[in-house]
């Protein structure tokens, strides 16, 4: 079983030696990995992989060679969860169907025909092409589909068209504890370090007290400096919840990873694009708002400026005064991504979305033209990419 595996991963361009196989093979036999595939998820990358750059890579071969390794270990007879038995009207429509359903002409007129709908409409209704309700076809309410609808009363996004999501949403904070693949994405972020020696001097320089001790016949001479940091500053503004929920895990490891790498790192949360205000606490973002000029007045030009997120929204959430999703903006997301790219010129956005699929959504191309094209995929060598533009 395993010498396929090894071979999977010498062609997946990994050096991986027969005296490390053998390594493996003799600590399965002491039984270091009988309980788990995640035990022995471990134990072969502890003996398997030689540098830390080839983590990420060997996650990948590891997956496609296992995968559904753990599915056997599945109980067939489960309940089924209540909430596939829910929605049961929730609408499915072909390609060609939806491709039949036209937008209502624009943002203003979306929102004048919601208004209108709340006058008029005095019941629930399932399914249909206008009222408020679930299952239809009609630009308001849950479970249907219409091209530039408002969502109401819905757990979740499900085709991300919406122009406006008309709950209050709940997202927690990014765990930067996490560990689990993030010591490639450091290895990453260190290409953006600069080390400067600043503040008190509180560290014995060794080198120059024995330089300077000999020059003086002898007579010690104790030279102190101060201590060695990183003194590069980042500014690392997080997209979170809605589409954003399917990166969750690459962001906590990309957070817990810039925790650990820079000592001057601030962060603020933001949901889909950037407006008037941000915040630092998921729990509490309704109640204690950052406004966005007090952090360019704050934090210097020096800061290099980081946006994580998937650019994946309606257009209007980007060009159009009151376009977000949650609250009404007074001015379009674009103006203030403007001003903060005005005060911090070293700028990247890293999309955790491939690459591939940027130029098929029109809110990824805007913010890649906002952003003078420093857009670049949350991967190593989209890291790489990024880091080389923030010099």
């Amino acid at each position: 079983m395993l010498i396929p595996f090894f071979f999977m991963l010498r062609d997946g361009g990994m050096k991986t030696s027969i005296t490390e196989l053998l390594t493996l093979l003799d600590a399965m036999k002491r039984g270091l990995a009988a309980e788990s595939v995640d035990d022995f998820y471990y134990l072969a990358r502890a003996a398997l992989v030689k540098d830390e750059s080839q983590l990420d890579r060997f996650d990948r071969i590891f997956g496609a060679y296992f995968k559904g390794i753990e599915d056997s270990l599945v109980d067939l007879f489960a309940d089924i969860p209540d909430e596939w038995l829910q929605h049961q009207a929730e609408l499915f429509l072909t390609d060609e169907e939806r491709a039949q359903i036209e937008a209502m002409g624009g943002f203003e007129e979306l929102m004048k025909a919601l208004a209108e709908r709340l006058d008029e409409q005095d019941e629930r209704h399932e399914g249909g092409n206008k009222w408020i309700g679930t299952a239809g076809t009609s630009p308001f309410g849950a479970y249907g589909y219409n091209p530039e609808g408002v969502r109401m009363g819905q757990a979740g996004s499900r085709n991300r068209s919406a122009v406006k999501v008309w709950d209050k949403r709940n997202y927690r904070n990014l765990d930067d504890s996490v560990e689990l693949g993030t010591r490639n994405i450091k290895v990453a972020l260190r290409r953006l370090r600069k080390f400067a020696r600043e503040g008190a001097a509180d560290q014995l320089d060794l080198e120059d007290t024995i330089d300077k001790t000999a020059r003086n016949g002898g007579m010690l001479d104790i030279r102190m400096v101060p201590e060695r940091h990183n003194a590069v500053k980042v500014l690392l503004c997080l997209d979170i919840g809605g589409s954003m929920d399917d990166h969750v895990r690459i962001c906590e490891e990309m957070f817990s990873a810039a925790r650990s790498e820079f000592k001057h790192l601030e962060y603020f949360y933001f949901h889909n694009f950037i407006y008037e205000s941000m915040w630092k606490d998921n729990r509490r973002r309704h109640q204690k708002r950052i406004p966005t000029l007090d952090i360019t007045h704050k934090y210097g030009t020096d800061y290099k400026l980081v946006f994580v997120g998937d650019a994946t929204m309606s257009p209007y959430e980007i060009v159009y005064a009151g376009g977000s999703v949650e609250h009404w903006n007074d001015e379009p997301g674009a103006v203030w991504i403007k001003r903060l790219l005005n005060t911090y010129p070293k700028a990247i956005w890293l999309n955790p979305e491939p690459r591939a699929r940027w130029e098929f959504t029109p809110s990824v191309k805007l913010t890649r033209e906002l952003m003078d094209d420093r857009m670049y995929p949350l991967t190593i060598a989209g890291l790489d990419e990024g880091i080389k533009a923030l010099h």
